[in-house]
């Protein structure tokens, strides 16, 4: 089996666009925002915007099962307020759920979560635990810069995050740090900030201790981590100078995907970081859809990387292929345990 841990729903249907930028237009005036029963999308609308897509590109690349979430650049939690993202965040993880519904072998839910500048993390609670408990994610996406670009929360390492990191726990899911769209033009959103992110995350990580609190809690660094691989000598070193513990020890909590687009870069990702802590992930039809001129292959076809590269045994690409899926994502392993997968 292989599983795409990193998926977004980037194709869903225009009615979902549009009733999007009337709600965005109807900031500030409740009134005149648009009904959330108001937008019909069928289930043929549902299947049309994942047969020929995601679903036809799991095939030719031979992927069995995606962990899929609202798209990412969507979540947009820096704008309007705590409502608008609430309203936001419920419609388009009913949408996913359906797509969940109807290619069950094919996609587990992955949920977004409705934050909101300067709101107290726990009013994600409800929605988080609605996901769970009546949609079924088996994990979150997790945004450490609700702002969108400008970084006005608090690390991830701040008690401020800790009612979901108790839920999290308690329902044995993990996070995925994503970020959202930039609206701070230093920023390019997919080029700049989603990697500034996950970099940000890791040293947020690397200066405190999450895990001492919660030692049972799991993260996925998306996007082969940002910098961090590339960079593990300047992270091993800040550790030692800030008295902190090697950077290898929070691989058990911490675990990074292959979304990474050119062999020398999943070559080094799994050269540096051990094969236990990574994960297969795509993100196909995401930031980067076009073929490489110098492969004549499409350059989020990760599994052609993962196969090639030479610093993972057999046994060790199965791990990353899947086994390390379903230690990381126990909600997933126990539904296809009970499907007999």
């Amino acid at each position: 089996m292989i599983i795409d841990c990193h998926g977004h729903f980037t194709t869903a249907p225009p009615q979902l666009a549009r009733w999007r930028d009337r709600q965005i237009a109807a900031v500030g005036d409740p009134g005149n925002a648009p009904d959330p029963d108001r937008l019909v999308i069928t289930d043929e609308d549902l299947r049309q915007a994942i047969e020929g897509n995601q679903l036809r590109l799991m095939d030719e690349r031979g992927s069995d099962l995606t962990v899929f979430s609202p798209r990412a650049s969507f979540m947009a939690h820096h704008i309007g307020d705590f409502e608008v993202s609430s309203v936001w965040a419920r419609l388009c993880n009913d949408l996913v759920h359906r797509v969940g519904t109807l290619y069950p072998g094919r996609f587990a839910m992955g949920a977004m979560l409705p934050q909101s500048p300067g709101v107290d993390p726990a009013t994600c609670l409800p929605e988080l635990r609605r996901a769970v408990e009546e949609l079924g994610a088996v994990t979150v996406n997790l945004n450490p810069d609700p702002s969108g670009g400008r970084w006005t929360a608090p690390p991830l390492t701040d008690r401020s995050w800790y009612p979901i990191y108790e839920a999290m726990v308690e329902y044995d899911i993990p996070a995925m740090i994503h970020v959202s769209t930039s609206c701070n033009p230093a920023f390019h959103t997919t080029g700049a900030h989603y990697l500034n992110a996950d970099t940000t995350a890791f040293m947020q990580l690397v200066q405190g201790d999450l895990f001492a609190d919660f030692p049972t809690l799991r993260f996925v660094i998306p996007h082969g981590g940002g910098a961090v691989p590339y960079h593990w000598g300047r992270f091993r070193g800040l550790a030692m100078a800030l008295g902190r513990p090697d950077p290898e020890e929070l691989l058990d909590n911490v675990f990074f995907d292959t979304c990474v687009y050119h062999q020398a870069g999943i070559d080094l990702l799994t050269r540096v970081i051990p094969s236990g802590s990574l994960l297969f992930a795509s993100e196909m039809i995401g930031a980067v859809r076009d073929i490489d001129p110098r492969t004549g292959h499409h350059f989020d076809d990760t599994k052609r990387y993962v196969e090639a590269t030479p610093h993972l045994s057999g046994r060790e690409r199965a791990a990353v292929y899947a086994d390390n899926a379903l230690r990381v994502y126990p909600r997933l392993a126990a539904r296809l345990a009970a499907a007999g997968r």
